[in-house]
C-alpha cells in the first residue's frame, strides 16, 4: 500500500512546504496534478507502468523468507517516483526517483537508498520487457509474452553490508484494493489507485556479513499512485500485509490523525484471489507493546481484530529494530502472528517522530 515512502523529499528542493501537512507532505494539495477518480478501472499491463501526471507512485515488494539455515528473514525492495512539477500541455513534469532496499534478520536490519533520474537513464520503468530499476537495483520480468509481466520476476539489490538476488513466481491473480482499485484513505475522501500481487513464491540467495544463505518464502508486491493520499490532519500509517496458512491474505491499514484516531481500511483476499474490501471501522488496531527504536517510541507488537472474518490475532516482529534510516525514516519489517489465525507478514509504520 500506502506503505510507501517516496521522493517528496526531493520536492522540498523545489520549494514545496511538504513537511507542513501530513507525513512527508502527503497531505499537501494536489494543484496541477491528476487525482484518482472512482469511476476509473485499472488496465493491465498498462498500469504496471508509470503515471507521470500523478505526483507520487511506487513499486513496492516485501518477502517473508526462511533460510537453509532454518532462520527467518525478511526483505523489502521499493522504487518511488515523484513528479516535482505538474505535466503541462502533454509534456511531463520533472520526474525524480528513489529506491529503498532492506534486509532483516533476527539480530540485524540493513537498509540502503539510491536516487536517480529517468532523463539521465539512471532510474525508471520500461514496458518491453518490464523492468523497474534504479542504478544496479532491478525488478525484471521473466514472464512469457502471453502472460502478465508481473507473473514472473527477478529482483536484485545491494547495500554496503547486504545483497539479494531472487526469483519470484506468481501463483494467483492481481488483486485490486478498495473499490476496483480506488482506495479511500481519509474521511474527507483522499484516495489512491492501488492494486497488489500478493501470491508470489520466492527463492534465491541473500548475503549478509555472516555470508550467503539460500532462501525460500512468499512475496507481496504493491502498486499505488496518487497526488494527495492523506488529509491535512493525518500524520502517518500502520500498514499490514498478512498471509494465512489456508492461502488467504489480508491487506489492512490504519491512518493516524492528530487526535490519535485511526482511519482504517483493507481487503480480505480469498485463496483464489477474490477480494472482499472493507471500509473504516471494520478493523480494530490495538498497539500492545512499544520499543525504543532510533530514539523514537514505536508500537512493535499489535492486536488486529476483524470480526467479519473471525480474525483476532497478535503480531510479533522478527526484529523490533527494523528501522529504515533513509531520507524519510520509517519502521519496516517482517512479523509472525498467532491467535484465531497463524502466519507471517510485513508491517510498515510511518510518521513516528
Amino acid at each position: 500500500m500506502i506503505a510507501k515512502l517516496f521522493a517528496l523529499l526531493l520536492c522540498l528542493g523545489a520549494g514545496m512546504p511538504a513537511l507542513a501537512q501530513g507525513f512527508a507532505g502527503l497531505g499537501t494539495t494536489a494543484d496541477g496534478y491528476a487525482t484518482p477518480q472512482p469511476d476509473t478501472r485499472l488496465t493491465f499491463p498498462r498500469d504496471h507502468l508509470p503515471h507521470p501526471d500523478f505526483r507520487i507512485e511506487w513499486w513496492y515488494l516485501t518477502a517473508t523468507l526462511t533460510g537453509a539455515d532454518g532462520q527467518d528473514y525478511g526483505l523489502q525492495w521499493t522504487l518511488f517516483r515523484s513528479a516535482l512539477t505538474p505535466s503541462v500541455d502533454g509534456a511531463e513534469g520533472l520526474q525524480l526517483w528513489m529506491g529503498h532496499a532492506g534486509l532483516t534478520t533476527p539480530t540485524q536490519h540493513f537498509a540502503a537508498e539510491r536516487l536517480g533520474r529517468a532523463d539521465m537513464g539512471t532510474a525508471g520503468v520500461t514496458a518491453t520487457p518490464f523492468e523497474a530499476f534504479v542504478d544496479d537495483w532491478a525488478m525484471r520480468s521473466t514472464a512469457p509474452d502471453t502472460s502478465d509481466p508481473l507473473s514472473a520476476l527477478t529482483l536484485t539489490a545491494r547495500g554496503p553490508e547486504f545483497s539479494y538476488d531472487l526469483a519470484l513466481t506468481a501463483t494467483g491473480p492481481l488483486v485490486p484494493q478498495g473499490d476496483q482499485g480506488y482506495s479511500i484513505k481519509s474521511p474527507e475522501g483522499q484516495a489512491s489507485y492501488y492494486y497488489s500481487q500478493p501470491f508470489f513464491d520466492v527463492s534465491g540467495q541473500i548475503t549478509t556479513p555472516e555470508g550467503a544463505v539460500n532462501v525460500t518464502g512468499q512475496g507481496w508486491l504493491d502498486r499505488e499512485w496518487s497526488s494527495q493520499p492523506l488529509s491535512e490532519d493525518q500524520l502517518g500509517w500502520d500498514w499490514f500485509s498478512l498471509s494465512f496458512g489456508d492461502g488467504a491474505r489480508l491487506m489492512a491499514f490504519g491512518l493516524r490523525d492528530r487526535d490519535g484516531g485511526h482511519f482504517t481500511s483493507g481487503t480480505w483476499i480469498e485463496p483464489d484471489g477474490t477480494p472482499a474490501p472493507f471500509g473504516d471501522g471494520a478493523l480494530t488496531l490495538i498497539p500492545l507493546e512499544e520499543s525504543s527504536v532510533a530514539g523514537r517510541t514505536i508500537p512493535t507488537r499489535w492486536r488486529l481484530q476483524l470480526p467479519a472474518h473471525g480474525l483476532d490475532i497478535r503480531t510479533t516482529p522478527l526484529n523490533p529494530q527494523s528501522w529504515m534510516g533513509t531520507s524519510f525514516p520509517y519502521w519496516e519489517g517482517p512479523l509472525r502472528f498467532s491467535g484465531s489465525h497463524e502466519g507471517r507478514g510485513y508491517l510498515e509504520m510511518t510518521g513516528y517522530d
